[in-house]
């Protein structure tokens, strides 16, 4: 799958093209608007707002810090092995410790990640504080052509690049999350 990012000050136009991808068999889960206006994306009911949590780097850094409380964990087993201090005891203390440093780690990172912007929304800072809205569209190879006549119909819309995409998976575990929510 591409991810493809562009930015637009009009949400009503970007609601239309939500509509005609949805009407060309594109689900709602593959687009998305950040936008610091959230109330103003919220009145717009087709649009697909960016989680809050998504907004922070807290996925990314949790990863982070679970490597690092690995690393850690790892070589504080090493030097105690190293060491020989669980034949004067036993390996139940240090087993537990080393994975009290990978919780703790773990937590750390995601607790330092929270406070942090989504380094992948990053370049797109000037275009949010001036009010702009960024529209982004995972589509998979197949679809390109579908999103580019779409696109086509809508000049304000300005192509701001490219970008890794989510996996396939996580775009239809929305899809049915979404069917979820529609169903209650």
């Amino acid at each position: 799958m591409n991810r493809h990012f562009y930015i637009s000050n009009d949400l009503n136009d970007l609601e239309q093209i939500e509509l005609e991808l949805e009407q060309e068999g594109i689900s709602a889960a593959h687009s998305h608007v950040l936008s610091l206006d959230d109330a103003e994306v919220a009145a717009h009911p087709s649009l697909n707002q960016v989680e809050a949590v998504l907004r922070t780097d807290v996925v990314h850094s949790t990863k982070v810090g679970a490597v690092v409380g690995v690393i850690a964990a790892t070589l504080m087993i090493y030097v105690v092995s190293l060491m020989g201090w669980a034949e004067k005891a036993t390996w139940v203390p240090f087993v537990f410790l080393a994975i009290a440093m990978l919780g703790f780690f773990t937590w750390e990172f995601g607790f330092i990640g929270i406070q942090r912007k989504n380094n992948r929304f990053a370049r797109f800072e000037k275009a949010l504080k001036r009010g702009k809205h960024i529209f982004f569209v995972d589509i998979e190879s197949e679809n390109e052509s579908i999103l580019s006549k779409i696109l086509k119909k809508h000049p304000k819309l300005k192509r701001a690049g490219d970008g890794p995409s989510v996996p396939q998976w996580f775009v239809s575990l929305q899809e049915r999350f979404g069917v979820f929510n529609r169903s209650f």
